[in-house]
């Protein structure tokens, strides 16, 4: 791979103007941008440069080993053939940092699993698959945080949303949306059934520097009875906070025991399912060829199969398949599935980047 110099020369004068910049700039807010700027730049600026500079080695080996001296020319022979082997790497490390980026890798996210076809059994996985998250955030030194959720009548999940907290959150998760298929024989089949059930997984971004704008006049607030366990735990309050938004119809509920952590609850979650909208909105107006690629948010399709007799967990989109299945529902073992996904989608975008290029 090839590099356009023009390109990458951009890359180091943009860097060094924004450099310059933060050390004449006084005001606080241009301080931030600038600081921001500069800490996404400076991983592309300094990976130019040392792709720079082994370019520059490689020119001084291909001199040095066409010279008379037998022992240098074999020692620069060495050093060429060490560098031929590392700059493909270095060139395509260099193309993915500057191919596009989701401007929402690195937010934290609002996780949603609902039950889907397949009644209590639905409920039961969609309980697995939460705690898989669950798992899966702690391992890699998120919080997570439960912003709402309804239980399933013989255990799980009818529905839980939750937040999670932490660096590149939504850049390794949004791959999740979608539909998950479970096939294994549910707890209550007495004949030793196989049963094919679902549930959806939905992964909002939730950026901190982006202002949803949201109008109290078109915002419906509602206060209920949350429901209990009973007896001592039945909640006597009306505490529970539906929030409707009036213009696309979106629905939100927070319903622990504070009436005002539960709308701040319901406003981050609305937030969060608005802004999906935007990015969405924006999806479908792009060309047809990138709806197609992995990560284009298209949660209709069955995206995942877990089949626990045969212990084999089937992601349909990159045609991956592994025999690991109780360690990738325990969270421990997602990343293999995510990792394949996330190349996956690195070799679309460098595609995409060379098509252009092309242009």
């Amino acid at each position: 791979m090839r590099l356009p110099q023009a390109k990458l020369d951009q890359v180091l004068d943009r860097f060094h103007e924004v450099e310059a910049r933060m050390s004449a700039a006084s005001g606080g807010p241009e301080i931030v941008r600038l600081g921001k700027e500069y800490a996404e730049l400076k991983p592309v600026a300094e990976a130019v440069e040392a792709l720079a500079r082994a370019h520059i080695e490689l020119s001084e080996a291909e001199e040095l080993a066409g010279s008379g001296d037998i022992e240098l020319a074999a020692m620069a022979r060495e050093e060429l053939a060490e560098l031929q082997t590392r700059l493909p790497d270095m060139e395509r490390s260099v193309a993915l940092l500057l191919a596009p980026k989701d401007r929402d890798e690195n937010a934290s996210a609002i996780l949603e699993v609902r039950a889907g076809t397949g009644g209590d059994e639905a409920a039961l996985f969609a309980g697995d698959l939460f705690r898989m998250y669950q798992r899966y955030a702690q391992l890699h030194g998120w919080k997570l945080e439960v912003e709402d959720a309804s239980e399933g009548e013989m255990g799980g999940y009818k529905e839980v949303i939750a937040s999670i907290t932490g660096d590149g959150v939504f850049g390794r998760l949004k791959f999740e949306s979608g539909v998950h298929r479970v096939q294994r024989v549910p707890a209550t089949e007495t004949q030793g059934r196989i049963h094919t059930s679902a549930a959806t997984v939905a992964v909002l971004p939730e950026p901190e520097d982006v202002e949803i704008e949201i109008n109290d006049a078109d915002l419906r607030i509602d206060t209920y009875r949350s429901s209990g366990a009973g007896g001592q735990h039945v909640n006597k309050t009306d505490s529970a906070v539906r929030i409707t938004h009036l213009p696309t119809g979106v629905v939100v509920t927070s319903s622990e025991k504070s009436q005002h952590q539960n709308r701040a609850k319901a406003m981050k979650v609305l937030k969060a399912r608005l802004y999906d909208m935007q990015r969405s909105a924006l999806d479908s107006a792009r060309a047809e060829s990138r709806k197609e690629q992995v990560g284009s948010g298209d949660r209709s399709e069955r995206i995942r199969t877990y089949n626990f007799p045969q212990g084999r967990v089937s992601d349909h989109r990159i045609n991956l398949t592994l025999y690991n299945l109780p360690k990738i529902i325990e969270g421990e073992a997602l990343d293999d599935i995510i990792d394949a996904l996330i190349a996956d989608d690195q070799a679309a975008r460098l595609t995409q980047l060379e098509e252009g290029w092309g242009q």
